[in-house]
């Protein structure tokens, strides 16, 4: 843009004031009119499934094999339960590992849903990896586990986990006898051996396919993160898009406890729905895995675009329903408010449901709203309309003339109070970026909150932005000296 163009391309300002505002802008960094999205190829890349009988030290090892520490990992059986995948690389070589839940045999209960949950990972995956203590040796469980793995017929490593030092490189020999070939020495926790162990994964694993730029529109599946407080129904939502029993669900609050992902087909496209664990009223109080999984979710929300709010519809409005909204927007992601296990009310408790949402979320008045069933599948065809809505929300981004034709016409009928005997006024304003919506006004003084919030519902009113989070934020112009 030229200045000679500045009557038509920024909504009217001088020339003197386009000079300035190009200015700022450039000295702010803020990409005018441009989109600043960025893209991502989707490649099929194969699967290792990691497992084993409980606490042998497999999510310690994944967490080794992937080089952060992402999974939940407590020293005691159980902390995993259903399948978890993350993407790893060595030598060059990418692929996807899945942890799984502790195998048990003859188990009942939720024990049983994970060891369910460990078979399907088998399955599905392209290699396996057989974890052993290798300071217990092999166990009847143990035996019990290689029939499976035998009967899917997956290419299968063997790793003797828990092996410290050379004096327990001998108890590792052992279980040869497993009959699975060569027993890899490994401790996870110190990461002595798992070079080795690496390097006969890959000879395990299929080689990736070469990218087909035909397979996936660019910017990949779009990321939804599932969240909400414990026992509200988000894994049984999970299960019911996916149509399979995808994840652990039970009575007992607080199953799920690593952020599940699952590339799920809906409405025509292909989405990456993350189940995450429930966040609990006071986080800083939880120990062990609960506080991890606390974590993880956190994480799960920064790496999702649009966060899915379940809430359950049958109990009252709580101040962590909203903490936790608070918690997505915060974060900057589009919202979608689902109200869970609609099925369970009757006419008193949407009278009263209704009457809370009025009170306690007038501020997210913006979100849009299902009411659903996870349960029985009530209304789910909503809810793929609302996330894409609340995306297009997020992504919109309004050309920089006809954002300030808009704030001149709104100053003009509704300028600022004064203050102090001083009238601050708007000046010119910019969408500094998308996802969300970021605003930087240019203003000849300091505009209050109140005004600030006025002007966001403006925005909302005259350009939509359903289901995201609006930032504005204001730079107090100097005044031009004097020549």
């Amino acid at each position: 843009m030229t200045a000679e163009h500045s009557a038509t391309d920024l909504g009217g300002l001088d020339a003197a004031d386009y000079a300035e505002f190009m200015a700022l802008a450039a000295e702010e960094g803020f990409d005018i009119d441009g989109d600043g999205l960025d893209g991502a190829e989707l490649v099929r890349l194969p699967v290792l499934a990691v497992v084993g009988r409980p606490n042998v030290g497999k999510s310690t090892l994944v967490n080794r094999i992937i080089g952060r520490r992402e999974a939940v990992v407590e020293d005691k059986p159980g902390v995993t339960r259903d399948r978890v995948t993350y993407e790893a690389s060595w030598n060059g070589r990418r692929f996807k590992v899945v942890d799984t839940g502790g195998w048990e045999i003859d188990v009942l209960g939720i024990d049983a849903m994970v060891a369910a949950q460990a078979e399907l990972g088998i399955e599905q995956a392209d290699a396996v990896m057989f974890v052993v203590d290798a300071t217990v040796g092999a166990t009847d469980t143990d035996e019990a586990l290689i029939k499976i793995i035998r009967r899917a017929g997956k290419p299968t490593v063997l790793c003797a986990n828990k092996v410290d030092g050379p004096s327990t490189e001998a108890e590792a020999a052992y279980l040869w006898s497993l009959g699975l070939g060569e027993p890899y020495p490994v401790s996870a926790l110190h990461g002595r051996g798992s070079g080795d162990l690496l390097d006969a994964v890959m000879d395990a694993l299929p080689e990736a396919p070469p990218q087909t730029f035909g397979d996936a529109a660019p910017g990949g599946p779009r990321r939804v993160a599932l969240i909400g407080r414990p026992n509200v129904g988000k894994s049984s939502l999970l299960n019911k898009v996916a149509g399979e029993e995808r994840v652990v669900v039970n009575e007992l609050a607080g199953t799920t406890r690593d952020p599940v992902d699952e590339m799920i087909e809906l409405g025509g496209k292909t989405w990456k729905f993350v189940d995450t664990a429930g966040i609990r009223r006071r986080v800083h109080l939880t120990a062990g895995a609960d506080f991890y999984a606390s974590l993880r979710t956190s994480s799960a929300l920064e790496k999702a675009e649009v966060a899915v709010v379940l809430i359950d519809a049958s109990e009252t409005l709580a101040e962590q329903d909203t903490r936790i909204i608070s918690m997505a927007v915060e974060a900057g992601r589009a919202v979608v408010i689902a109200y869970n296990k609609w099925d369970q009310l009757d006419e008193e408790r949407r009278y009263y449901l209704e009457r809370e949402i009025e009170r306690d979320l007038v501020q997210v008045q913006w979100a849009p709203r299902v009411n659903v069933s996870a349960k029985t599948g009530r209304h789910m065809e909503k809810l793929v309309p609302a996330i894409e809505t609340a995306l297009e929300g997020w992504e919109t981004r309004i050309p920089t003339a006809r954002l300030n034709a808009f704030l001149g016409e709104l100053v003009a009928a509704h300028p600022h109070p004064i203050r102090g005997g001083k009238q601050p006024r708007v000046l010119f304003g910019t969408q500094a970026g998308s996802r969300p919506p970021r605003f930087v006004l240019f203003a000849s003084g300091f505009l209050e909150a109140g005004y600030r919030r006025f002007i966001e519902r403006r925005l909302r009113e005259e350009f939509g932005f359903v289901g995201t989070p609006i930032s504005i934020s204001v730079r107090v112009r100097e005044k031009r000296k004097k020549k």
